[in-house]
């Protein structure tokens, strides 16, 4: 190729799945990345919203994930993600949650509705352990399932590795984690299948014509400006919450000093009390042997007065 091009950015992504040309790319796709949880192979899918190489010409912000149905009327979603962000779970779940509600109309009821599935490749790991496929549906937790519509499916690509590989699953991850850097001329053996010599001239159609290789560039361009700004936030969030750390431990120190202070106040006042006490006493001691004296010197005057008599 005259230009080496990463499948993982997004224009390049939705020309490989969702381009009508492409549907039995995304068939294979779907049914590779499901497998068991589909109750029977798809077959055929009509795409929904097919990829337009004017809309990353134009638009920076054009609908860069993949919708499509098949001949069961079941919904699926696909989508790429180079960069992870703290509510991203809650997009997951809530895209899902509107591909879901999108199949009734006014006025129908709910058993029309069939089951949805969203696959997400993420570019970065989300989860901390050594599992690179996770598919979630809502169980409770015994284990049962509310309703078999659910399906969520997420990849972390980073995190395969498999070899040698044997299977489409195997084959489309390598696929998006390797294929920027192949030789169209000595492809790995895995590659000698339809869909991945079709996958690979999408790549090709990129690199060699100068449209699909400018909107190639620009999306690139725009994810590269986007990552800066997420970055860049990031950072000043970092910033933030390091002055806060900081404000929250001169906090900490006034807070051990006013404590202190206290603490030595009502030191000094309890060794005042303490003080104060001991002179009580020692007053109220002094007086009553004052007393004992005049009471002696009395009784030693009335012994006088009666010796005299």
């Amino acid at each position: 190729m005259k230009h080496a091009i990463d499948p993982k950015v997004d224009c390049v992504f939705k020309a490989l799945l969702g381009s009508p040309e492409n549907s039995n790319l995304l068939v294979n796709f779907i049914n590779a990345m499901l497998g068991e949880h589909l109750a029977h192979p798809v077959q055929q899918v009509e795409i929904l919203n097919p990829y337009n190489e004017r809309e990353f010409l134009n638009d920076k912000l054009s609908i860069v994930d993949i919708k499509a149905q098949d001949t069961e009327k079941q919904f699926f979603q696909i989508e790429i993600q180079l960069a992870n962000f703290l509510s991203l779970p809650a997009r997951i779940l809530y895209n899902w949650a509107d591909i879901y509600r999108q199949q009734l109309k006014s006025g129908e009821n709910y058993a029309k509705l069939k089951p949805s599935y969203a696959i997400w490749l993420l570019n970065k790991n989300l989860y901390d352990d050594k599992d690179y496929l996770h598919h979630f549906q809502i169980r409770d937790d015994k284990g049962r399932s509310l309703i078999d519509h659910c399906h969520i499916t997420l990849v972390e690509l980073d995190k395969f590795h498999n070899q040698p590989i044997h299977n489409n699953q195997e084959r489309w991850l390598q696929f998006f984690n390797q294929a920027e850097s192949f030789d169209e001329n000595k492809l790995p053996e895995w590659m000698n299948t339809q869909e991945m010599q079709q996958a690979m001239n999408t790549l090709s159609r990129f690199s060699e014509q100068d449209r699909e290789y400018f909107a190639y560039q620009a999306r690139q361009e725009y994810i590269r400006q986007q990552n800066t700004i997420a970055y860049e936030r990031e950072q000043e969030d970092i910033a933030r919450q390091k002055e806060d750390v900081a404000r929250q431990k001169e906090d900490v120190a006034r807070q051990k000093e006013d404590v202190a202070r206290q603490k030595k106040m009502e030191l000094v006042q309890q060794q005042v009390q303490q003080a104060q006490q001991e002179a009580k006493k020692e007053k109220q001691e002094k007086q009553a042997a004052l007393d004992k004296i005049a009471e002696l010197e009395k009784l030693l005057a009335a012994q006088k007065t009666t010796k005299k008599s």
